[in-house]
């Protein structure tokens, strides 16, 4: 039996990622076909199968990748071949998305569908520039028009004559080309030429722009500003209460952009706390963790774990490998019973909390040389240490750690290697001045972006470009390669490395 397939109809919100519904973000998670457009966020193609295909028919002015009818054409030769098929759109396909133009394709063709509403830019993106659509004290009518009608049409569908004073907020999608002409028609037809009037550009994103005017000047402010499409145009009295309803533009890191370099699978907590704060994040990894290839001296010290007075952990990989291991071997958190545990830190002490076991030690400062410190204090002389930790770590702690006459062990439970990263992509940010601040959460996040980079070109490259470490072994790997760390928080954890940059850049 022939599998049957199936469309769904999906609209990925106004731009920011966060705000797609959960049943568009699930569908993106299952599709077997993607077929995206301009303005959905890039960022939601991360979700996607790893099997699954990923075509874009992106349209812009001038650029049109595919044309509608061909668009149609391939959503039906998917859905015909049994795929499940995920057609992405921006903001929300019924409202000037064409989606329903598609569905009726799709029911002329026999096919099983599904409409996924999105988030309409039409009042998102106002809502994030501090203009309310409605208001009792302004208005209580709302009305939403393309801005850019069907090409060919001889005669204007909108009436000029009955919403220039008969609506009290009007918005227009996709109208920066004709904003001359729609400026023009409202004030032939009545419209009061000091109508306040607004233009935002990529709205809900941290490339958001907003330009204010009233009807008679707002062309010659654009056009002063250099602001181009995609933008929402929103005109009436509503307008005047962004200047005390502004709030997306205000936040602290809003208009910075910052590249993340922490590894793909722990980038998302750093990331998060900066796009909250505003910034516009890049996220190019430097670092991949993965499993060691030979776990032969692993599993001898896990064979033996009651032979060890203490277990020390240096970061959260440390515990998650290690746990893994042990898990394979058929072992439990019961095979810990009588070990002293150690973690460098506030999160390898979260993690093994979460396993419901007690740190015994903690440093105050969260680096090896405090764990030699504090564990030469507790008394380590004859103590037998298992350190289960990168196969590229330093050599520092085991060594003054055997110094104090501890009997060491360390045996590589996971590995960093240079992840598949667009250098290309990189250098551009750079070049293009699209970033203000990197970040690096640990010495091999710094080696391999300056591998990425070249060494040589650094100097240009970053040039007005601030950096941030999360610690002081983090700073000076950096500063070995000229990258000197304006931004180092007190305390060395991705929270504080967060908050020591809002401080400090916003």
């Amino acid at each position: 039996m022939n599998k049957k397939g199936k469309v769904y109809l999906v609209g990925a919100g106004p731009g920011n990622p966060e705000l797609i519904s959960v049943r568009g973000l699930n569908l993106i998670k299952k599709a077997e076909v993607l077929i995206y457009d301009y303005l959905a966020n890039a960022k939601l193609l991360k979700f996607a199968h790893p099997q699954a295909q990923l075509i874009y028919v992106g349209k812009k002015a001038g650029q049109h990748t595919l044309k509608q009818e061909k668009i149609n054409q391939l959503i039906i030769d998917k859905a015909k071949a049994g795929y499940q098929v995920v057609r992405l759109k921006g903001g929300d396909s019924f409202i000037f998305g064409r989606g329903g133009e598609e569905a009726e394709i799709l029911v002329e063709h026999g096919i099983d569908f599904e409409i996924v509403p999105g988030i309409t830019s039409a009042i998102s993106v106002p809502a994030y520039a501090g203009i309310p659509l409605t208001h009792r004290d302004y208005t209580v009518g709302v009305a939403f028009f393309t801005g850019h009608e069907k090409e060919g049409k001889k005669k204007s569908a909108i009436c000029w004559d009955k919403i220039a004073t008969g609506i009290g907020t009007l918005v227009f999608l996709m109208g920066v080309g004709n904003l001359q002409h729609i400026v023009s028609q409202l004030i032939k037809h009545g419209r009061a030429p000091d109508t306040p009037i607004a233009l935002i550009r990529w709205g809900t994103t941290p490339q958001q722009k907003t330009v204010v005017g009233v009807l008679d000047n707002i062309v010659q402010r654009v056009k002063e500003q250099g602001l181009k499409p995609p933008a929402i145009i929103v005109v009436g009295k509503v307008v005047k209460l962004r200047d005390k309803l502004s709030w997306f533009e205000k936040k602290p890191l809003y208009g910075k952009g910052i590249v993340v370099t922490r590894s793909r699978s722990q980038v998302s907590l750093l990331s998060e706390r900066l796009s909250a704060l505003g910034a516009e994040v890049f996220e190019f990894p430097t670092i991949q963790i993965e499993p060691v290839n030979d776990y032969s001296a692993l599993d001898a010290a896990l064979d033996k774990l009651s032979k060890y007075d203490w277990l020390i952990f240096t970061s959260i990989n440390g515990v998650k490998y290690f746990l893994e291991r042990l898990e394979h071997q058929g072992l439990d958190i019961r095979a810990l019973c009588g070990l002293k545990l150690c973690a460098i830190g506030p999160a390898t002490a979260q993690a093994i909390k979460d396993l419901h076991l007690k740190c015994d030690y903690v440093p105050a400062e969260y680096r090896a040389e405090a764990i030699i410190s504090g564990l030469a204090d507790i008394g380590i002389k004859n103590k037998r240490l298992l350190i289960p930790r990168a196969a590229e770590a330093r050599a520092i702690l085991p060594e003054q750690l055997s110094k104090q006459g501890a009997k060491v062990e360390v045996v590589p439970t996971y590995k960093t290697v240079e992840p598949d990263t667009n250098k290309e992509e990189l250098r551009k940010l750079f070049e293009n001045k699209k970033v203000n601040l990197v970040t690096f959460t640990s010495s091999p996040t710094v080696h391999n972006f300056v591998k990425l980079l070249g060494k040589d070109n650094l100097p240009v490259l970053l040039d007005g470009v601030s950096i941030a470490s999360i610690g002081p072994i983090t700073a000076d790997t950096a500063l070995k390669y000229g990258l000197s760390s304006q931004i180092m928080p007190d305390e060395y954890t991705i929270p504080a490395l967060a908050e020591a940059i809002r401080q400090q850049v916003g």
